[in-house]
């Protein structure tokens, strides 16, 4: 047998992946549908040759982004692992970017070796809108919203719990628990972010969340009235989800992960808007700008 003929042996590639869900019905593939994932699926087979399936860490619905989502998938041929990158983009569309690639063992995997998943959400609270944030934040400009109250509100959530209250139907996950590792609410000028990493998340609990942490904000709901309702899992009380494209999957986290930290830790900046200033009878503004 030639050498050219020998069968070359495969190798497992994981890809931190940055995406605009805007015009994507999220990323799991589905008929008739684009997504994130068959879009990187069809790109792969252009350039194998043939059909591999692509494992993500996580399923974002319809409308969310991803700052640095995870996957990974089965290669032969000559490429080189760290080269996956930059081969895969030239084939991409706009929306979807891959910020690097890297070779894994055979036991690593996407999903389930994953320790974490971290979102964020963005709501912008100004009166007037603004075309350069619409496609990143919730615009709730209805009543004022006490970024206070809403920290208060996610203290509770951290551990583990029963959040069936926050788990929209169609999901094929058999329970609700959720270990919630990390929960908190910051505001940036007219921005209010809240932030949310746990080992695994609910289908669509963290835009569920949202809706009902924003009715605390705004003095709908009471503290403790938002704690019994989850705990008590009163599923037929959270009736309002939140806009998709104020969320974003942020990071992944892994106990053994190939990439730096600049390549997938904090890669989404938060947005911020300096407030205008009045001196001595003259207006001043400082830059706009962006701030991780």
């Amino acid at each position: 047998m030639l050498e050219s003929d020998q069968p070359k042996e495969s190798q497992r590639i994981a890809l931190v992946i940055q995406y605009l869900g805007t015009h994507f019905h999220g990323w799991q593939r589905q008929k008739k549908q684009r997504t994130v994932q068959e879009e990187i699926e069809v790109a792969i087979a252009k350039i194998l040759g043939h059909h591999v399936t692509l494992h993500g860490a996580g399923r974002t619905d319809a409308g969310v982004h991803a700052a640095a989502q995870v996957a990974h998938f089965e290669a032969t041929g000559l490429i080189p692992a760290h080269k996956w990158a930059t081969v895969l983009n030239s084939y991409l569309p706009e929306d979807i970017l891959i910020r690097a690639s890297a070779g894994v063992n055979r036991r690593w995997h996407a999903r389930f070796s994953a320790a974490y998943r971290r979102y964020r959400y963005t709501i912008y609270t100004e009166a007037r809108p603004n075309l350069f944030v619409q496609p990143f934040s919730w615009h709730y400009y209805y009543a004022p919203l006490d970024e206070s109250l809403i920290q208060a509100a996610l203290k509770p959530l951290l551990g583990k719990h029963h959040l069936a209250a926050f788990h929209r139907a169609g999901s094929k996950r058999s329970h609700s628990w959720v270990e919630v590792q990390a929960a908190e609410c910051v505001r940036s000028g007219p921005f209010i972010h809240i932030e949310i990493q746990a080992d695994g998340f609910l289908y669509g609990m963290v835009r569920l969340l949202v809706g009902m942490l924003v009715q605390v904000g705004s003095g709908q709901r009471t503290l403790a009235n938002f704690t019994e309702l989850w705990k008590e899992q009163r599923r037929e009380e959270v009736k309002h989800a939140a806009p998709s494209q104020g969320l974003c999957l942020l990071r992944v986290g892994y106990p053994d992960f190939p990439f730096p930290p600049e390549i997938w830790y904090d890669t989404l900046p938060k947005l911020v808007i300096s407030q205008l200033s009045v001196v001595s009878g003259q207006t001043q503004t400082t830059d706009m700008t962006t701030n991780n």
